[in-house]
């Protein structure tokens, strides 16, 4: 059994202490802190844990093994690098940080303290993601050529001022992309493979008083060869659900709302004449794939966080990596930062930091 604390009594501490609940015998949350002391003794009392009003507080005490840190993104760093050195291994909320080099301090002082670090992206643990990743990396689609990934979805203006980091480039990192559209961003470079090139726009439509986008539109080139398209915003009222679409030379597919809602691969018998075989259709249906329609009281799926943090858990008892460890949502990240900085200055930019000739 795993002891866990939560720094960060918002929100997402609140879904971190419910997913813990659904893991009996393989964690239990022992205490939170937060900022607030209201909203810390309130979730403390809803899972007849203790509360402490501050990290440090929190840290000291020996009969914690893990923490999940879910403050602000730009003070995943500060307090992820205080855990680990306190000898607790340590899950960050999404994104791992807002700038490579907070990243790097984090993945360093996990090295270096032998902890484990782990980022939660949980929509990798959504069955059709995974179905879809399987499928990619046994050619089943064939060689990749194109994809898109949509996040067309509304926040309101009381949404960003409902908390003073939201919106700002040094506490949230970014915003469409960043915050919301991150997930299915690291969902399309997991998928597609390595991001090469990126060139994008972003832009302040529908808000006030924010120093980041609330929309951005992105090309990707990738190592193989392909090429994706990128839409986040928060500005696209009433809200869509978010989609990736991968298309290949020997079949399509597409995610949308965290399900399978098409997929097509040619079988070995099917004969395509020059214009395709559109007739063929849609065989998702047919696929293996179970979803558990469980919902955290914020409307979010509640397996794959549960998933997730089932696989931080073993990757603690088993001394192994887990499936997204520090050093690979790094990579997602340096997509987003490469994305922005291409914005910036309007060029084509690597995500390795360079720019493309």
């Amino acid at each position: 059994m795993l002891r866990f604390g939560i720094i960060g009594a918002g929100v997402i501490g609140g879904v971190h202490a419910r997913t813990l609940a659904r893991l009996p015998g393989r964690a239990t949350l022992v205490a939170v802190a937060g900022r607030s002391p209201d909203r810390a003794r309130a979730l403390a009392a809803e899972h007849g844990c203790d509360w402490h009003a501050t990290a440090r507080e929190l840290l000291a005490r020996p009969d914690l093994d893990a923490v999940c840190v879910c403050v602000p993104s730009g003070l995943h760093a500060g307090i992820g690098e205080a855990a680990l050195r306190a000898g607790k291994h340590v899950l960050v909320e999404k994104p791992l940080e807002v700038s490579l080099a907070a990243a790097d301090r984090l993945i360093g002082t996990a090295r270096s303290t032998g902890r484990t670090l782990g980022v939660v992206l949980q929509h990798r643990f959504d069955p059709a993601a995974r179905y879809l990743y399987d499928a990619v990396r046994a050619g089943t689609l064939g060689a990749l050529t194109s994809a898109h990934a949509e996040v067309p979805w509304w926040r309101s203006q009381g949404y960003y001022d409902s908390g003073r980091w939201r919106g700002t480039a040094r506490l949230d990192g970014g915003g469409a992309v960043m915050n919301q559209g991150i997930h299915t961003l690291d969902l399309l470079r997991w998928v597609m493979g390595e991001a090469v090139e990126v060139t994008a726009h972003t832009a302040l439509l529908a808000h006030r008083g924010l120093d980041v986008e609330d929309t951005a539109a992105a090309v990707v080139r990738f190592a193989n060869g392909a090429l994706a398209t990128v839409l986040a915003t928060t500005a696209a009222y009433p809200g869509r659900t978010a989609r990736l679409a991968v298309h290949g030379t020997r079949g399509s597919a597409v995610l949308d709302d965290d399900r399978m809602a098409y997929f097509h691969a040619r079988t070995d018998g099917e004969s395509a004449d020059p214009y395709g075989a559109y007739g063929a259709g849609d065989r998702s249906a047919g696929l293996p794939l179970r979803y558990d329609d469980e919902r955290d009281p914020t409307g979010m799926p509640a397996a794959p966080h549960r998933d997730q943090l089932a696989d931080f858990c073993d990757a603690v008892e088993h001394g192994r990596p887990p499936a997204v460890s520090g050093q690979e949502a790094r990579r997602s990240l340096a997509l987003t930062l490469a994305l922005y900085e291409s914005a910036r200055t309007g060029r084509t930019v690597r995500p390795d930091g360079t720019r493309a000739p």
